[in-house]
């Protein structure tokens, strides 16, 4: 040993005089000024090792492969882990960094014969040390995550919450993931801090040997395994795009709901702790570092996007709209995390993957509105609602949009980002709520015309409309489109009322004017009798009809039973009274021939009406 250590000593020596001499003359003046502070300096020992032209001149670099190659076989032949005992660790990386500084202080003779067979000879050796590197940075990898307990969270909340030590069918072969958690503020040390140590000696030594390549793949294929595992755990599955169209709908409803959450956990948790892991194993080598971090993502980014971008090219019928914006919003809400984990040199393409598809989330989000515009068109006007009662598109459409308007803000930046051009007064969706609307009316225009009687279209006309304004009122769809628009509608309703009433009643109503032209008191009996004969016979058809008519809205149809009241019930007053009036003809037996109701009686049938039938009513 003493022998070796002064090898060492003459072999630093040389070093300094080569180094510091900037010719071979200044070197020899160096070396000849350390031979008079100490004897083991003598010229001849230093100029054993100096390498000259003849073959004595390797003889130290000889000794040293000798010593090094000796004490390097020792644990590359070792049946033991060497990173089982720090001593033994330490002892095989100083060999190797003492075979790396010969290699390189001699590289410049390699074309001269017997330096050149020696330095072939340390770079198998290096090799060998290196592939057994590599075999213990592996072993060390998988060996810390299996014994280190990840933090005290589990990634999969919807597991029950359990102690590892206290499970008797835990298995230390699986790969731990972390316990329930109740927010993503949270970073995972994947293994021990002395493993992490370890691991970043191990790779500094083969990054330096030339060997980097090898220790990110095995680095990255042991990290990734953990990740696709932790993934796995959350319930996040590999699919194809192609896989998640062919879903059902009721089925994909439920893989959005994992996915959200695996999303969640991946972009702040796992991503960020695995970059946290790659700097400190690959410290002072941000490219390694860069590379593995890539190479131990990629694959779980890719899968998280894949998904994503089926949602996004998918089917857009207008039912998937909210499951879409979950996903939409959760890409959105995710976007700093892409930016902060993904912004070195390889893992740019993955950030920029993530920004294209949030925003063909968003085209899809704004096809899904045209899809509805298309589905409003479309809706057939063949048969009429019975009744005149509120019509299924109008309780789908508008229940559809309040529920929309939930994600109003949402909603806004989608359309936003759509380059459309808003209105001085309004925002681009508002401009699209409208034309919905404008949609919808239009529609049921149409199919008001399928009803032969005009009160009765009027009837529906109103029954629709008043469906809508209330939807409008009640929620942030009437914020969109503003008091202004409820105003207008509410005058529409009034006058489809008008127009019912006069298309219905009107001409009832004209059979209770007293024509005070007639000649004589007998020629004015004559002519009420016949106008109350006629009245009785309409009043009977049309409260038979109206009271299967339907009136959904309850304050609606009060209002409609008062205004006929106050419409009716003066003018038949009016008109029975003078009747009465009329002598002999309108008293006793001779009125009660021609006086079928009295003004209670049209009350009460009044206050039948708009009932609806079983059918109507549905």
């Amino acid at each position: 040993m003493a022998e070796n250590g002064e090898e060492k000593l003459l072999a630093v020596a040389r070093h300094i005089a080569k180094t510091l001499g900037h010719n071979e003359s200044m070197a020899d003046d160096i070396l000849q000024i350390f031979s008079t502070f100490d004897g083991r300096f003598s010229r001849e020992k230093l100029s054993e090792g100096q390498p000259g032209e003849d073959g004595s001149t390797v003889s130290a670099l000889e000794r040293a492969l000798n010593s090094l190659d000796s004490q390097i076989s020792r644990f590359v032949a070792a049946d033991q882990p060497i990173w089982s005992d720090p001593a033994d660790s330490a002892s095989f990386l100083d060999a190797i960094d003492e075979l790396v500084n010969i290699t390189r202080e001699w590289s410049h003779l390699a074309n001269e014969k017997p330096v050149g067979a020696c330095l072939a000879r340390a770079d198998e050796l290096l090799q060998q040390a290196m592939f057994r590197v590599e075999e213990e940075f592996r072993s060390l990898m998988e060996r810390g995550a299996e014994s280190f307990a990840v933090s005290n969270h589990r990634l999969d909340s919807d597991e029950e919450e359990e102690e590892v030590e206290g499970d008797d069918d835990y298995n230390g072969d699986q790969i731990p993931v972390a316990k329930p958690l109740t927010d993503y503020d949270l970073i995972i040390d994947a293994l021990p801090s002395a493993t992490i140590n370890d691991l970043h000696e191990m790779a500094k030594r083969m990054l330096a040997a030339g060997f980097g390549k090898s220790c990110s793949h095995v680095y990255s294929t042991c990290r990734r395994e953990f990740l696709e595992e932790s993934l796995s755990r959350l319930g996040l599955k590999k699919l194809s795009i192609e896989e998640v169209h062919k879903m059902t709908w009721q089925d994909l409803e439920d893989e959005i709901e994992r996915w959200i959450k695996s999303a969640n956990v991946a972009l702040r948790i796992l991503f960020p702790s695995e970059r946290r892991l790659c700097d400190r194993v690959f410290f002072g080598f941000s490219s390694a570092a860069d590379l593995s971090f890539m190479e131990v993502c990629r694959g779980s980014a890719v899968q998280i996007l894949n998904f994503a971008d089926a949602i996004a090219i998918g089917s857009r019928s207008p039912e998937r709209l909210f499951k879409v914006l979950d996903v939409f919003e959760t890409m959105r809400d995710l976007m700093g995390e892409f930016e902060s984990v993904f912004s070195d040199q390889f893992c740019l393409v993955l950030k920029n993957e993530a920004v294209a598809i949030w925003k063909r989330l968003g085209e899809a989000v704004r096809g899904i509105f045209m899809e509805l515009e298309n589905l409003i068109r479309r809706d057939p006007a063949k048969a009429a609602v019975p009744g005149g009662g509120l019509h299924p598109i109008t309780r789908y459409v508008m229940n559809y949009l309040r529920a929309a308007c939930r994600s109003r803000q949402t909603l806004e930046q989608v359309f936003e980002e759509s380059n459309g051009v808003p209105s001085k007064d309004s925002t681009l969706l508002t401009v699209q709520m409208s034309w919905i609307m404008e949609l919808l009316e239009s529609n049921l225009e149409v199919k008001s015309k399928v009803y032969k009687d005009p009160a009765l279209c009027y009837l529906f006309l109103m029954n629709n409309g008043r469906y809508i304004v209330q939807k409008v009122k009640d929620g942030d769809l009437g914020l969109l489109l503003g008091e202004d628009w409820i105003r207008k509608h509410n005058a529409k309703v009034r006058q489809y009322h008008s127009s019912y009433q006069r298309s219905a009643w009107n001409k009832m109503l004209g059979l209770l004017k007293v024509d005070n032209t007639a000649a004589g008191m007998n020629g004015l009996g004559k002519t009420m009798k016949e106008k109350l004969k006629q009245f009785n016979v309409q009043f009977d058809e049309t409260c038979k009809v109206h009271s299967t008519w339907v009136v959904f809205d309850e304050q609606l149809r009060e209002e409609l039973r008062i205004s006929l009241a106050r419409l009716l019930l003066p003018a038949y007053g009016n008109f029975i009274g003078r009747f009465q009036n009329l002598g002999d003809l309108g008293k006793g037996k001779n009125a009660d021939k021609y006086i079928k109701y009295g003004v209670e009686d049209i009350e009460a049938h009044i206050n039948e009406l708009f009932k609806g039938s079983t059918t109507a009513r549905k």
